[in-house]
């Protein structure tokens, strides 16, 4: 017998959001990592906020919405409400009841400058690598360092001299012309206007420059999750500097192995990681010059070990990039992209940590 195609919409609903979302949806064990580590600065949260006044939005709320905008790509923070408006899944992972109205996406941008005072990313990210530890995932002896190029929220259009005169007015407010070919442009000589922080910098010889930030992983090699990250301006040294910073950073008194690419085939390096407790397995740089390390170090089946694990490194900057929308920065200044770049880092170990004991159970 056909059904009837009625449009009428039913005046009450006795589903919850918790009832519609499925028992194995990979989102629950996310929400219950999650809800765990909000647990942890509960106390913080206190102190971030006043005993009087009008209530804000709750910091747990809003950290749940930030996760799922880089768990699910979603590319601006407007997109982001209007998701959570008619999305009941994310109405349930953010704790929003059917009929509790959606945030304004400026408010909610406010509400989250708070957390950015408060550090908030770091201590959640170290939450959640207090979370790996309990359940005995990570290896406190065999590390991999590395570093990418984050493209910058600016246009080269921005990148003007510092000292510079001011030029004749532009034919287009919105899109100006700009002629800057034959022109020589240095970070020394010329400065983003939209974005100070950021440099002029290019993965390779042939490559476009552009204007970059630096971002850093360290992971540990058992399973590959990270356990610190770092954001720096896009120097010419920047990748070796913050290594050195990070396995200086790793708890305990012990020798540790730090795998590292070409890169950081250097002398000074190399001696650098050796002062800190560090062994460096870095890949031998075959182009001509002398390598850094020798055969006391490669000969050791634990070398051949770390050039195989040290790789899985550009797993955490591939998912960052793609899925957590960190190819193309959306925000500005090195402060703000450094706790975004470190709140994503958290939301990939949770994902990391959520397969792993899925796989184990």
């Amino acid at each position: 017998m056909r059904g009837n195609d009625l449009q009428q919409s039913a005046i009450f609903s006795y589903l919850s959001p918790e009832e519609r979302v499925p028992a194995n949806h990979p989102l629950r064990s996310i929400r219950e990592l999650t809800d765990r580590v909000l647990d942890g600065l509960s106390e913080t949260f206190d102190a971030m906020y006043s005993k009087i006044g009008r209530r804000s939005i709750a910091p747990e709320k809003l950290l749940r919405a930030l996760l799922l905008q880089i768990l699910y790509t979603i590319r601006s923070e407007r997109m982001l409400m209007e998701q959570l408006n008619y999305n009941l899944l994310f109405r349930w992972f953010v704790g929003l009841n059917m009929d509790d109205p959606v945030w304004d996406e400026t408010v909610y941008t406010k509400n989250r400058d708070r957390l950015l005072r408060a550090d908030v990313a770091r201590k959640f990210f170290d939450l959640v690598l207090a979370e790996a530890q309990a359940r005995k995932l990570m290896s406190h002896e065999h590390f991999t360092v590395d570093g990418t190029l984050l493209e910058a929220c600016a246009s080269l259009k921005s990148f003007q001299k510092v000292d510079g005169e001011p030029g004749p007015p532009p034919d287009d407010r919105g899109n100006r012309t700009v002629d800057f070919h034959g022109e020589k442009r240095s970070n020394e000589t010329h400065c983003s206007t939209t974005d100070p922080d950021a440099l002029l910098a290019r993965k390779g010889k042939g490559k476009e420059a552009k204007l970059s930030y630096a971002g850093h992983v360290l992971m540990e090699n058992r399973n590959g999750l990270a356990v610190d990250v770092m954001v720096t301006q896009a120097t010419g040294t920047a990748e070796r500097d913050a290594a050195l910073l990070m396995a200086e950073a790793i708890p305990g008194d012990h020798l540790v192995t730090l795998g590292a690419d070409k890169n950081y085939d250097t002398k000074d390096f190399v001696a650098e990681a050796r002062k800190v407790g560090a062994t460096p397995h870095v890949a031998q740089n075959d182009k001509g010059r002398r390598s850094a390390i020798d055969g006391r170090t490669t000969r050791h089946a634990g070398y051949q070990i770390s050039q195989h694990k040290r790789k899985r490194i550009e797993e955490i900057f591939g998912w960052m990039k793609t899925v957590g929308g960190m190819r193309k920065l959306r925000h500005r200044g090195l402060e703000l992209v450094g706790w975004m770049f470190t709140f994503g880092a958290a939301a990939y170990n949770l994902v990391r940590i959520r397969n792993l004991t899925t796989a184990v159970g």
